[in-house]
């Protein structure tokens, strides 16, 4: 493990992101945006950190800045579309129509500014009869059939904490979006977009290959019963003697050949490629992975192709000999946490920002982005207070070619439609 480096700039310099605070994939989608490289501001509510952890050890928030606005006021709402004014993206994960409501709508921020990609990140979508539903990762992946593949044959389906839904379904999903989106964007003739990601479309999407398994008859539609889903006894995990777990993925004729070598399970094991043995092939294997210790099987796989590796905890896992030597987990901020990924060979990223303290960064982003209104007037230095609606444009280094007339355009604050609950967390999260 190694000290994470100062911020290297990534791919994404220059592009300006607003995220209007919530919980779970927006965040982390921003999270992504900002470790790429990106000038991601958060724009938080009123009232202190959603996830109830101290904000200081919410790695999702880092490489970000951070500002507080009630969106519950004109005055919070003008400073927003000063923002949006000068952003490339922005990201919100509220329930449908919650936006709207407020006046940060699409409409208001495309009207604002034509190029802006507008990202929605909610889990069942923008429209049909469940979109207006509350939810989580766990009720997501049920409707899609991906929690049905997870789990015993003989027990029930259980979640991998939330990273199926929320963040492989949801989140990446928003990243490809806004990164697609952006690129039509900033094309000759571009224009901005809403980008609707919502968690069930992007879950089923990942599922694509198994249901092309299945309709070529290779894919029961039953857990613990397939090649992938720990129905083949060369495809699964075992228990050690101390309680530990060895992960075994020795598909490949080959790879099982040196699998079986160096279990040492002796040369009269049932034939694999027979389904109707694998109970027993998988009591043998089983039998004899219980004869020694996680870290000794460990050691017997580490230099061999037979695809076998133990399975770590969180805590364990930064201190593997490959993870580190790669630098897979960096330490910044006194928090062992995962380095940015992928890696660039020409702009390289780093985590060069902690965790963003809500609002601490209001007065640099400001003036950095050229939004006199997100600093309370009174709060302003002489000479340089003016009213919010109006800052001067300071539009984004990817965004030359846009008009006076939408950069310098009067705040829509849409009040008229805002209700007292419309931001409440508990209500509108859509996480």
């Amino acid at each position: 493990m190694t000290a994470a480096a100062g911020s290297g700039g990534g791919p994404l310099r220059g592009v300006r992101v607003v995220e209007l605070a919530g919980i779970g994939p927006g965040p982390f989608a921003a999270m992504v945006l900002g470790d790429l490289g990106a000038d991601v501001v958060r724009v938080e509510r009123p009232g202190g950190a959603a996830l109830g952890i101290d904000p200081r050890s919410d790695v999702t928030n880092r490489n970000k800045r951070s500002v507080t606005l009630d969106l519950k006021t004109e005055e919070g709402v003008a400073a927003t579309l000063g923002l949006v004014a000068r952003a490339d993206v922005l990201i919100e994960g509220n329930r449908p129509g919650v936006a709207e409501r407020l006046g940060v709508g699409p409409e208001e921020c495309l009207a604002r500014n034509p190029r802006l990609v507008y990202g929605r990140m909610t889990g069942w979508g923008q429209d049909g009869p469940l979109a207006q539903r509350a939810g989580h990762d766990i009720g997501y992946i049920a409707l899609t059939g991906v929690l049905g593949l997870t789990g015993a044959a003989a027990g029930p389906p259980y979640p991998a904490a939330n990273l199926l839904g929320d963040y492989a379904g949801g989140s990446l999903y928003l990243v490809i979006g806004v990164l697609a989106a952006l690129q039509h964007a900033r094309a000759e003739g571009g224009e901005g977009q809403v980008v609707d990601a919502a968690i069930v479309d992007g879950t089923s999407h990942l599922s694509a290959m198994i249901h092309g398994m299945m309709a070529a008859g290779a894919w029961q539609d039953r857990r613990g019963a397939n090649l992938l889903d720990g129905g083949a006894p060369f495809y699964g995990t075992y228990e050690t003697s101390d309680g530990g777990f060895m992960a075994v993925g020795a598909l490949e004729p080959q790879f099982y050949s040196e699998f079986v070598r160096l279990l040492g399970a002796g040369e009269d094991l049932p034939d694999r490629a027979d389904p109707g043995a694998w109970e027993e092939l998988r009591t043998a294997v089983a039998a004899r992975f219980r004869e020694r210790t996680r870290d000794e099987w460990a050691a017997v796989f580490e230099d061999s192709d037979a695809c076998v590796a133990p399975v770590l905890s969180l805590r364990e896992a930064p201190g593997h000999p490959h993870l580190a030597a790669r630098g897979t987990f960096v330490e910044h901020g006194g928090i062992t946490q995962p380095a940015p990924a992928p890696r660039f060979s020409a702009t390289p990223t780093a985590v060069g920002r902690p965790p963003a303290v809500p609002g601490a960064d209001t007065a640099d982003v400001a003036r950095d982005w050229g939004v006199p209104g997100l600093v309370p007037e009174d709060s302003r230095p002489e000479g340089s207070r003016s009213a919010a609606s109006t800052p001067q444009s300071a539009p984004s280094p990817y965004a030359d070619d846009r008009g006076a007339a939408d950069r310098g355009a009067t705040d829509r604050t849409g009040t008229a439609d805002r209700t007292p609950d419309d931001t409440d967390p508990a209500e509108d999260a859509d996480a």
